[in-house]
């Protein structure tokens, strides 16, 4: 089985195992599990803001940045695609009592202009536009990384209508990976800043938010409203710090494998492939000419190989630790042949 769904399927290695059972651990809640307080110290230093707080997932660490930088009934600008409005269960509407003010774009970076005219203006009928949501690398348009003038170039706009930003950062290892620019570079223009550990850094769980102390405090008080407060927590912790000091530069090698992959299946007649949007550890491809994307993904899994379907008759593959070269050429044989067997 060569299992591509998502970077989320990877499994603890022997090494991380051992770290993991060694790890010294205090009760979370009270602030007293030092792997914990490593882990987060760590990060907030590795991405230049004042504090971190760690959580079990990526979802609660975009809800937290979205309630300490809001308040009820304001309006918050993200891309159309972004998993904060794609895929989160209408969550920001739920807990924040925010809406969402989506705005279409090619790769993950709306128009300047768009972003700026949908900052609503200082009348009592309309909500307030409080905050700007970016999300890097971005999922949905295939991991394509946000460039790094881009957002100082929206951080401008924020700056000059008092706006705060908010980074899903699920990611940012890959960004950082792809174009050699620091965490901390990407991290410096948001208030907050999402990472996850549990996706290509392979992390069995967890996921951190950083900011200022401020908005970390807030945030520790609503993690613990919606159940996020964990006890003994360095065990995980332990292994999210064994990630990202063994696992990060290892990245790189995912991102190749998606290229090798990403090239290799383009030369079917029935399969196009934008490889200028495959820039990191994702293919998203079209089926064309005929070809469905369900028929493939069905088919595809008979072959052993597991990968996703993303809506618009495409598929989604995602390159991870346990995926070598070898593994990469066979699954790109396996997408060519049995979309040649579906239509021949």
């Amino acid at each position: 089985m060569i299992d591509l769904r998502s970077d989320t399927v990877t499994m603890p290695s022997d090494e991380m195992r051992e770290v993991m059972s060694k790890a010294l651990v205090g009760d979370d809640v009270y602030g007293e599990d030092p792997t914990v307080n490593k882990l987060q110290e760590y990060t907030a230093e590795l991405l230049a803001k004042e504090a971190a707080i760690f959580l079990p997932s990526g979802t609660m660490g975009n809800q937290l940045g979205l309630k300490v930088n809001t308040t009820a009934g304001d309006e918050v600008i993200v891309e159309n695609d972004a998993h904060i409005y794609y895929y989160e269960t209408a969550a920001p509407s739920i807990i924040s009592q925010v809406q969402l003010r989506g705005i279409p774009s090619e790769s993950g970076m709306p128009d300047l202009n768009k972003i700026e005219s949908a900052i609503r203006p200082d009348i009592y009928y309309f909500p307030k536009t409080t905050l700007i949501c970016l999300e890097n690398t971005h999922n949905r348009h295939g991991g394509t990384v946000i460039d790094l003038d881009y957002i100082k170039n929206v951080k401008e706009i924020a700056d000059k209508y008092k706006i705060k930003m908010h980074l899903d950062g699920a990611r940012l290892w890959n960004a950082s990976a792809s174009t050699g620019i620091s965490m901390k570079e990407y991290a410096t223009p948001f208030d907050t800043v999402n990472v996850c550990l549990s996706k290509g850094l392979g992390a069995p769980i967890g996921s951190l938010l950083v900011g200022s102390k401020e908005s970390i405090t807030m945030a520790l008080k609503w993690r613990k409203i919606l159940g996020g407060g964990m006890r003994q927590a360095g065990l995980i912790a332990a292994a999210g710090l064994y990630a990202i000091k063994n696992n990060f530069s290892k990245l790189a090698y995912d991102h190749e494998n998606a290229k090798l992959m990403a090239n290799e299946i383009n030369k079917s007649d029935f399969i196009n492939c934008e490889l200028d949007k495959v820039q990191t550890n994702m293919v998203i491809f079209e089926c064309v000419n005929g070809l469905s994307s369900s028929n493939l993904q069905k088919s595809l899994l008979n072959e052993g190989l597991f990968v996703s379907e993303v809506g618009d008759n495409k598929i989604r593959a995602v390159f991870h630790l346990h995926i070598t070269k070898e593994i990469t050429k066979s699954a790109g044989e396996i997408i060519l042949n049995t979309a040649k067997k579906i239509m021949d």
